[in-house]
């Protein structure tokens, strides 16, 4: 998920139209975008273009819910947890036993196992437990940042890339002990798209896989930025030929372009030809 479009389920007059966008996914939200008396609405609304043929066909879908914990939450989980649903996006989680209570509910209403969980990382405390939430339960499909619970009540600027930079660290090494892909947060000045991409591309090379967006104008900035460059992809593909050629040798360690090159060289590489070839055709950077 390149992109991430956050579409308010209480909008359903935007559902159509960000379904046609160039989103890599949709994050219909029930939970901070929805006004408290029109919880209810915007859950049976939302449920119900879920059930409708082919919603949202090509897409990601991700449906965050009110927290584990709120009275909501139970009620928005058993209304969306559809086939048509891939990821559920926990808010304000701290605990590893809460991740696995979701997931056993979760379980209750998909069988297949089909729908797993992405876990937001915006308190204090969970920053701290990230890699025990990333590792809570299978079902968990990767951590994402929320930066605004996160830094605001702590008076953090939210600019500063400094403080980003070792919040995306921390989280991505979180992620990564569990194999997970990690997400950065939302950027809320829609009319600063230079600034934009530059969190996009700071994002990429602590190594997140993608970005939440709050406005269309967002999308496209950030599917080129979770692109490999046109000189990743070169680079990439002369390890993974040199490689070759050295297996057919019987060599271990290996030179390229005066580089030494092992193992996770390698895997960095098959996993920039692997985004490359998946996105081929939707442009690169």
């Amino acid at each position: 998920m390149r992109s991430k479009l956050f579409v308010p389920a209480s909008r359903p007059d935007l559902f159509a139209k960000a379904a046609a966008g160039p989103a890599d996914a949709l994050s219909f939200d029930l939970e901070d975008a929805v006004p408290a008396a029109r919880k209810a609405e915007a859950r049976e609304t939302l449920a119900a273009y879920l059930r409708e043929p082919s919603p949202c066909a090509g897409k990601v879908v991700v449906v965050r819910v009110n927290a584990l914990g709120t009275e909501l939450f139970a009620a928005d989980l058993e209304a969306v947890a559809l086939p048509r649903t891939d990821l559920i996006n926990l808010p304000m989680v701290e605990e590893p036993t809460a991740v696995v209570e979701a997931a056993s509910r979760l379980e209750r209403l998909d069988a297949t196992g089909h729908i797993r969980l992405l876990v937001n990382i915006e308190t204090p405390r969970a920053l701290r437990r990230a890699a025990d939430l990333a590792c809570a339960h299978p079902r968990v499909a990767g951590l994402q940042v929320g930066y605004a619970d996160l830094l605001e009540p702590c008076g953090i600027d939210r600019v500063d890339e400094a403080a980003l930079g070792q919040i995306r660290v921390a989280v991505r090494l979180a992620a990564a002990e569990a194999g997970l892909p990690a997400y950065d947060g939302a950027f809320a000045a829609v009319k600063e798209p230079e600034a934009f991409r530059a969190e996009c591309e700071a994002a990429r090379r602590h190594g997140f896989a993608g970005k939440t967006c709050i406005h269309p104008s967002q999308v496209n900035l950030a599917n080129a930025a979770f692109l490999p460059s046109p000189d990743e992809v070169r680079w990439s593909r002369r390890i993974l030929a040199a490689a070759a050629e050295a297996e057919t040798r019987g060599l271990g360690a290996i030179l390229v372009e005066g580089r030494m090159i092992d193992p996770p060289f390698l895997a960095r590489a098959r996993a920039v030809m692997a985004l490359a070839e998946l996105h081929a055709g939707t442009g690169t950077r």
